[in-house]
């Protein structure tokens, strides 16, 4: 744990200060995914559970991480700082430089770790514990939630890459049935992973908490609450689909 502690640290305070010489505290999306993929290597370098275990969970957090971290950056990149942070540049002024490292980075670094608590469960638990049947859930219920949030982003890219399209709302393919595919992707590969780690045993069942963090923060928090606070305004149509469709859990639509 304290490994990985370090390592998400020493991550954020490296993007923090490229954040600051390039002027964009943006980029902390893009190495958000990448900061699991780092917990993920340090766990199995250095944990002392059963390394086909640790493996597989190195592989999937990999997979998962350096697919979002791309495709955030293809999102992002040339298109300048996210308005959340320019509406906090504006408010902290000369001092947004240093109120970025804790009000930004040192969160999300805190956030990162202990989303991550599966994989240091599974990494540092459970030696004689080989794989298994919960190894086995974990990894299918992983790539449920993997194909989710990477097909939810592939659908709204093309549908946003139609001009036809602009200032409408999304509501085809699984945006049909959940308002947020991504996010309950997200969260549900996560449970995945957690899944997996509790192969470790009774032990790691700690674990599950990185998942509830997760699951938390994109209900409650910081992901589905901030995305819909003022996007009415920008989609006059999304009352309706807000009306009709699930916000996380997919479900089939009700009919008005």
């Amino acid at each position: 744990m304290l490994a990985s502690a370090g390592a998400v640290l020493a991550l954020f305070i490296a993007i923090w200060l490229v954040s600051v010489a390039v002027h964009d505290a943006s980029i902390v999306d893009i190495f958000w995914g990448l900061g699991f993929v780092v917990v993920a290597w340090v766990c199995l370098a250095v944990g002392h559970g059963n390394q086909d275990r640790r493996l597989l969970l190195a592989i999937l957090v990999t997979i998962s991480g350096v697919r979002l971290a791309v495709y955030i950056a293809r999102r992002n990149l040339g298109h300048g700082e996210d308005r959340r942070y320019v509406a906090m540049r504006q408010r902290d002024g000369s001092r947004f430089w240093l109120t970025s490292f804790y009000r930004v980075f040192m969160i999300q670094a805190v956030v990162a770790w202990l989303i991550s608590l599966p994989l240091q469960a599974g990494g540092s638990l459970g030696h004689g514990h080989r794989l298994g049947v919960l190894d086995g859930v974990g990894g299918g219920i992983w790539l449920i939630g993997f194909a989710f949030e990477a097909l939810g982003d592939y659908q709204l890219d093309r549908f946003k890459a139609d001009p036809e399209n602009r200032g409408k709302v999304m509501d085809r393919g699984l945006w049909r049935f959940t308002r947020h595919p991504n996010y309950f992707g997200d969260a549900t590969l996560w449970w995945g992973v957690a899944i997996v780690a509790l192969g470790a045993g009774a032990g790691a069942a700690w674990g599950l908490a990185g998942a509830a963090v997760d699951t938390l923060i994109l209900t409650r928090v910081s992901g589905k609450p901030i995305l819909e606070k003022d996007i009415e305004e920008r989609r006059p149509g999304y009352r309706a689909y807000i009306e009709r469709t699930s916000g996380f859990l997919p479900l089939p639509p009700k009919r008005g």
